[in-house]
């Protein structure tokens, strides 16, 4: 890619679509102009897939979902979602968290699945959901930037 993106010092942004259970991870290209889908890590396994992650690619910035009523006001999601972000912050001094309004990526990911023609069986897999919802986030954060 001509070294365009390491003259410019740009490394990827890393997005989650923090859950529970499981995480969707989403990265952007090196230019920082695509969201695409990585992987969906169980939660407990998170700071380890992090830490390999960001060995072996230059990261610039995590972008973390931020779950949000219709009136704007955190969901009970972010109890959940607070803790981790201190965690995160410990572990990954060097690298800005930012946060990104993710109402209605759940919703969106599966109607994106069924115009993409994915079957109903398929569709149900949540780990494919949360990568989506995760892809999603980022898309949204790199369209306000």
């Amino acid at each position: 890619m001509f070294n365009f993106a390491k003259k410019l010092n740009l490394g990827r942004i890393v997005a989650l679509d923090y859950g529970k259970v499981r995480t969707g991870v989403a990265v952007t290209d090196e230019l920082q102009l695509i969201a695409s889908g990585l992987t969906t890590v169980k939660t407990v396994d998170l700071i380890e897939f992090l830490k390999k992650y960001v060995s072996a690619e230059s990261v610039e910035k995590f972008i973390v979902g931020e779950p949000r009523q219709m009136d704007n006001t955190p969901s009970q999601a972010e109890e959940l979602i607070r803790p981790f972000l201190k965690h995160l912050g410990r572990t990954f001094k060097d690298i800005p968290i930012e946060r990104q309004d993710e109402r209605f990526t759940s919703k969106m990911a599966l109607q994106s699945m069924i115009d993409g023609g994915i079957k109903k069986k398929q569709r149900q897999n949540k780990a494919l959901v949360d990568e989506i919802s995760a892809t999603l986030i980022l898309q949204a954060y790199l369209n306000k930037k």
